[in-house]
């Protein structure tokens, strides 16, 4: 199956923008043969955008998801995007991930539950649970989003729960280039696994992002995008490739949960 990372600057605070560039980055995507198309964390409104988050928060069955259906409709793939979402019942809000298939239905939705610093804690509510993987051209995929992937729990209880892809839009900074470099590959290695991740580039309001976009396998190779701008990465994971490299790295047959209890 090919996937299409959108590594991307965006616009902050603009959605219709946003969602106007999604539509034309969604039929490039296709038209390379892309099942699904992954944007960064918090792509919808922007990430380093505090004092409008209230105000473009969305539920996660509003108007910009209702658009991204239509978008996924037409371009005939997947879309799996980052954004702000409000809940209406209990009033917060939370840094969320949605997929949506080609037939516009939601595939999954994941809340984040490792908020990175003040800036994140002081505008968001910790999801309070991982998602279950869904499946989508026959592949399971879960969901994770940024700061989640630096700790090894969290990827080995999303890999556990079957997941053979896990989708990671994220919003990196300069200073933090160990994290797509070696921790990206590690865990998906460690977990015989691929791991796609997707960050934004450029400046947004003051924050620089690093970009590094990149697909990681279960043999640690990586497709990667390094540099500015507006980038839409072609990548390709296979059910062989997992099966072939789990011969080499027999982590998950060789592990003894029963010494792991302390890591809970």
């Amino acid at each position: 199956m090919k996937i299409a990372l959108w590594q991307t600057v965006g616009k902050p605070g603009e959605k219709a923008a946003n969602l106007a560039a999604l539509a034309q980055r969604a039929r490039a995507a296709s038209a390379a043969g892309a099942r699904l198309l992954l944007c960064p964390e918090c792509f919808l409104g922007g990430y380093n955008v505090a004092p409008q988050i209230t105000a473009l928060a969305e539920p996660a069955d509003g108007p910009s998801a209702r658009r991204i259906a239509e978008i996924a409709r037409q371009a005939g793939l997947a879309i799996v995007y980052g954004y702000a979402e409000y809940d209406p019942k209990s009033g917060d809000i939370f840094n969320a991930v949605q997929a949506i298939g080609p037939d516009g239905a939601v595939l999954g939705h994941y809340r984040k539950t490792h908020l990175f610093g003040a800036f994140e804690q002081n505008i968001y509510k910790p999801g309070s649970a991982f998602a279950a993987p869904f499946m989508f051209d026959g592949w399971s995929i879960g969901l994770l989003i940024c700061y989640d992937v630096e700790f090894p729990e969290a990827v080995r209880s999303v890999a556990l729960s079957g997941a053979e892809l896990v989708l990671i839009p994220t919003a990196l900074t300069e200073e933090y280039t160990t994290v797509p470099e070696f921790i990206v590959p590690a865990r998906a290695v460690e977990n015989q696994i691929y791991v796609a991740y997707c960050n934004h580039v450029g400046d947004e309001n003051g924050m620089r992002f690093l970009g590094y976009s990149r697909l990681a396998g279960p043999d640690g190779k990586i497709d990667r995008v390094v540099g500015e701008g507006d980038v839409l990465l072609i990548a390709e994971v296979s059910h062989a490739a997992l099966q072939a490299n789990a011969a080499t790295y027999p982590y998950r047959r060789d592990r003894r949960a029963e010494l792991y209890k302390a890591v809970a």
